[in-house]
């Protein structure tokens, strides 16, 4: 990798950032990986483009915001104009909120301030919720100084006709306001950058462009469905971008990891618009670490470099290796470590045999039929305790079906295993029952009660759905309606599963009730609900939901409840006999060297979390937020945990029909 002064001086810059702010580099944060004495050079030789690693998005949102700020306030000292472009989309969300804070704190102005936006949906009118101006206005210009004249945004409603010349002019704007001095960036699953698609030429300028079929899927939550996403958009040329004199390219979470290493370690192509950032000199990729987890030298970092070698590395190497050999633990050789990279390792344990016999072990003792822990047993090789035999549990399940998607055999295994088990359904999930569907139920019930009868006027719910406009947000009894529908599902799935009702709790944390797809950040009276329940059940356990890529990103905040909750709570003594484990939910699986325990399903017991998850018939057949793929969450849970059993089996361990698996989080 070429080293150059400028590559150099963002490192000192970045470096300047970490210890004012008390925050680490990424050479300084790696994901559950020790280097031993690598170099930055060594540990980046298949990467093409600059990257920095960070623990989370917010403190690298924080850098970013800081550096954009530097820059406005260097230009403001010069007496100059700073422009920059801008994007949309969640990625971005939080760096624009640190500006605003600085904005509001700090006292940094935006007076100095011309903006020029990527890109906008074709057609696309300014008030529609779902324009990018209004994202824009929602999340930075309603909140700072900018002159709104220096605001500029693709307009989504030019006529057909005059978009050639509307975009020619965009782009003599920027050039008029003298270029681009700083440009950020997201990235789409296509590679796309801004709103160009795989196929974009890097001479390309503005112009109107076809979406691609992933990039409106990945749209569709957003929209209530992807038949409701623009097919077109306006959007900055590569050439545009590539023009800028700094550009830095945000990613976060899992799902971007693919994208994320095809653009840093592949090769220049149009089919991945995003790796003519290649070519840029000044270009800075910032990732978070699940974005970034697909890099090689985090992946298989024994393929850069020696290691040093802690278990949970062992793990993930042996079982990368068995996959990538086609064969079991008990049957790796020597010759197998040696040839892909693992010589030092199998140096230091001595030989293949003791390598594997270790990891057959370790694989071996996470997989239990007792996930409440064995009475009356040895559990120094089980992944949970003995005692108390009859233990306290909270499942808590972000949304109201989240619980049997994702460890629906488990759920049943701990009722009848005779553990004092509570499911705590933490958001109504009003906003994932379609109108079609509240409305049969609003008619079926009118049918049957007078309005006197019920808390709701069905009548009057009934009119509403008929004559709902577009971006409309449901009235506070169509928001009751679809609330209570997800509400006698989950009771149906749980009687079945063999729960009593009284151990069935809804929590309707408020951060969700907003009507929209947009949620409010997490607030104290969330947390204190979510405290409130676990100081009222003291449990043994706390299972919870671990999977962060959902589209729209509850999980990640009724996990981020959880966490604070658990936190306040850690100084009263029954914490201390808590445990928290996190599931994965229709999203992603744990890799099997995460897994801490695993949990074998029998033929009967796959039927029967089938049968449960069916009882939630409203997110069947159409699912609102199913995100990229198009099965339903039934059929994405069953093959998940098939292929969990299928992935044990190949690595020589036992058999089973399918396996729900569950991580230990040290809290």
């Amino acid at each position: 990798m070429k080293i150059t002064y400028a590559s150099f001086k963002r490192a000192c810059l970045y470096n300047k950032y970490y210890k004012k702010y008390k925050m680490k580099s990424a050479i300084e944060i790696k994901p559950d990986i020790s280097y031993k004495s690598a170099g930055k050079f060594e540990e980046t030789r298949f990467e093409k483009i600059h990257n920095e690693i960070f623990k989370n998005s917010t403190e690298a949102s924080i850098i970013v915001a800081q550096e954009i700020a530097q820059l406005i306030r260097s230009k403001q000292e010069k007496n100059k104009t700073c422009v920059l472009g801008l994007a949309t989309g969640s990625s971005p969300i939080k760096v624009y909120e640190e500006l605003v804070r600085m904005h509001k704190e700090e006292g940094l102005s935006f007076s100095n301030v011309i903006t020029f936006n990527l890109d906008e949906y074709y057609p696309m009118t300014k008030e529609n919720n779902q324009s990018y101006h209004h994202f824009m206005h929602q999340h930075l210009f309603n909140h700072i100084d900018i002159n709104p004249d220096n605001v500029n945004i693709p307009d989504g409603t030019v006529a057909i006709d005059e978009l050639n010349q509307y975009c020619i002019d965009y782009e003599m704007n920027i050039k008029n306001a003298g270029g681009l001095d700083f440009q950020l960036l997201g990235i789409g699953r296509t590679g796309h950058v801004g709103f160009n698609e795989p196929g974009s030429h890097i001479n390309s300028g503005t112009r109107i462009i076809t979406l691609d079929h992933i990039t409106r899927v990945d749209a569709s939550s957003d929209f209530n469905g992807i038949d409701n996403v623009p097919k077109r958009a306006i959007t900055m040329g590569v050439s545009t971008i590539l023009r800028s004199k700094r550009i830095v390219l945000m990613a976060w979470g899992q799902n971007k990891a693919d994208i994320i290493k095809r653009t840093i370690q592949g090769d220049i192509s149009s089919e991945v618009p995003a790796t003519f950032l290649q070519n840029h000199g000044n270009a800075t990729f910032v990732l978070d670490q699940s974005a970034a987890s697909e890099l090689t030298r985090f992946k298989t970092p024994w393929l850069v470099g020696e290691c040093i070698w802690n278990q949970e590395l062992k793990s993930k190497a042996i079982v990368w290796l068995c996959q990538k050999t086609k064969q079991s633990i008990l049957k790796l050789t020597d010759r197998d470590y040696n040839n892909n990279g693992m010589s030092d390792l199998l140096a230091q344990e001595g030989s293949a045999y003791d390598l594997n016999i270790n990891m057959f072990n370790v694989l071996q003792h996470t997989i239990t039929g007792w996930p409440g822990g064995k009475p009356n047993t040895d559990d120094s090789h089980r992944p949970e305790r003995a005692n108390p035999a009859k233990k306290r549990i909270i499942l808590f399940s972000p949304h109201p079906d989240d619980d049997v998607i994702s460890m629906g055999g488990t759920f049943s295994k701990l009722i009848k295993q005779g553990h004092d088990v509570h499911v705590v359904y933490q958001t109504s999930g009003n906003i994932a029952v379609t109108d079609d569907e509240a409305l049969k139920f609003a008619e079926v019930s009118n049918d049957f009660i007078t309005d006197a009868d019920t808390k709701v006027n069905f009548k009057s719910v009934i009119e509403f759905l008929n004559n709902k406009s577009e971006n409309q947000i449901d009235s506070l009894e169509v928001r009751k309606l679809k609330g209570l529908i997800r509400r006698r599902e989950s009771y149906a799935a749980t009687r079945y599963i063999g729960l009593k009702d009284s151990n069935t709790h809804f929590l309707d944390l408020p951060f969700y009730e907003t009507g929209q797809i947009k949620k409010n950040p997490l607030g104290p009276e969330d947390i204190a609900i979510v405290k409130d329940i676990i100081e009222k059940i003291k449990p043994h356990q706390v299972f919870a939901a671990g999977d962060l890529a959902d589209p729209h990103g509850t999980h990640e905040v009724c996990l981020n409840a959880i966490f604070a909750a658990m936190k306040e709570l850690k100084p009263e003594r029954y914490m201390d006999d808590c445990w928290l484990w996190l599931y994965r939910g229709a999203w992603h699986e744990w890799d099997i060297h995460e897994i801490d325990m695993a949990v074998p399903l029998s033929p009967s017991e796959v039927l029967l979390k089938r049968h449960a998850i069916l009882y939630h018939q409203s997110q069947k057949d159409r699912v609102m937020f199913q995100g990229n793929d198009s099965r339903e969450f039934w059929v994405r849970a069953e093959d998940r945990n098939k292929n969990t059993a299928i992935l044990y089996d190949d690595l020589g361990l036992a058999e089973y029909e399918a396996i729900e698996a569950f991580k230990r989080f040290d809290y």
